[in-house]
């Protein structure tokens, strides 16, 4: 994505993604290339900064017309299990943001667009296992007919006005820097705030609930990544599949205990569970994504086990 004469903007710039991406993208094209952009107050870093809400389309506008943007990384979202407690505000955000992203990209003729897609978007009669980039898509949440919707509308965009604009089906995602958000997937991320602050930790999901996951640095240089990609290798406009292991909340919970001899995990599904269990359980089909643009994960769950812990053992209190 070239951004020598125009810049960068990056909209939910504080969430789980954004605040890794953005440091990102500074590094690799320059930290006044990069506007970050969220609805809360930025807590810290340096570089272009814009407190707006992108459901307001004049506000964003006022902010591309500002920094004279040439490309869009689109992240703002409510998430699954925040999003069935307030559909109308997910549907409202993820939605209405999105057209206003893509409408004023087309506007101002910019470069590209990405927008991040999920495993979400996948329901309970798409096949569960080896899931296929092109197969059957009917979510039962908010947050994930959000996602089938943003595909089709992103596809949509690309065919009749040619907008370069890209999408990635993430799995899972696990970091250390942001807490758990309001994702189905938080367990895998509270869990290794539980055992180091308490020992302890109690996950929303059944021991053997299978999810596909990735960690943070992977999801961060596959956006970048594909990105970068020459237009011409790609081959679908919806989203492209994105894998890098599978496990289940047992398994990850085995493996914390490997590095913390101490800690117990117990499970009390709740309403997440049901969420979970729509979506694909294996590592989901991403031929295409290694085909086209030459995606390959580095970190299994046993390497993002250990850089979790490294890092959160700095900031996380409690005993070990």
């Amino acid at each position: 994505m070239s951004s020598a004469k125009r810049k960068i903007l990056v909209t939910g710039s504080s969430g789980q993604i954004g605040s890794e991406l953005v440091p990102a993208l500074r590094e690799r094209y320059g930290t006044q290339n990069v506007v970050a952009c969220d609805i809360k107050p930025l807590q810290e870093g340096s570089g272009p900064f814009e407190l707006a809400d992108v459901t307001d389309r004049e506000a964003l506008e006022g902010i591309i017309r500002k920094h004279r943007i040439g490309s869009i990384y689109h992240l703002v979202s409510i998430l699954s299990a925040a999003g069935e407690m307030n559909p109308n505000l997910a549907w409202s955000v993820n939605i209405e943001s999105l057209r206003n992203v893509l409408d004023l990209a087309l506007q101002h003729k910019m470069e590209q667009v990405f927008w991040p897609s999920s495993i979400a978007a996948f329901g309970p009669h798409t096949p569960r296992i080896h899931t296929h980039q092109l197969t059957v898509m009917d979510p039962n949440t908010m947050y994930g007919i959000t996602k089938v919707t943003g595909e089709l509308l992103c596809n949509y965009y690309f065919v009749k006005y040619g907008l370069d604009v890209r999408c990635l089906r993430y799995p899972g995602i696990i970091s250390w820097k942001t807490p758990p958000g309001g994702g189905t997937t938080d367990y895998a991320v509270a869990i290794f705030h539980g055992a180091l602050r308490e020992g302890r930790y109690e996950c929303f999901v059944a021991a053997d609930t299978v999810i596909p996951m990735m960690y943070m640095p992977d999801a961060i240089r596959a956006a970048i990544e594909f990105t970068s990609a020459p237009r011409s290798r790609l081959h679908t406009h919806l989203g492209y599949n994105l894998a890098a292991m599978s496990f289940s909340a047992r398994e990850l919970a085995k493996e914390v205990k490997r590095h913390l001899p101490g800690f117990v995990c117990t499970y009390k599904p709740d309403a997440r569970q049901k969420i979970a269990d729509s979506w694909p359980k294996s590592i989901i089909d991403d031929r295409c994504s290694r085909k086209d643009w030459g995606w390959k994960p580095r970190f299994n769950l046993c390497r993002t086990v250990e850089d979790m812990l490294n890092h959160l053992r700095v900031v996380v209190p409690g005993p070990r």
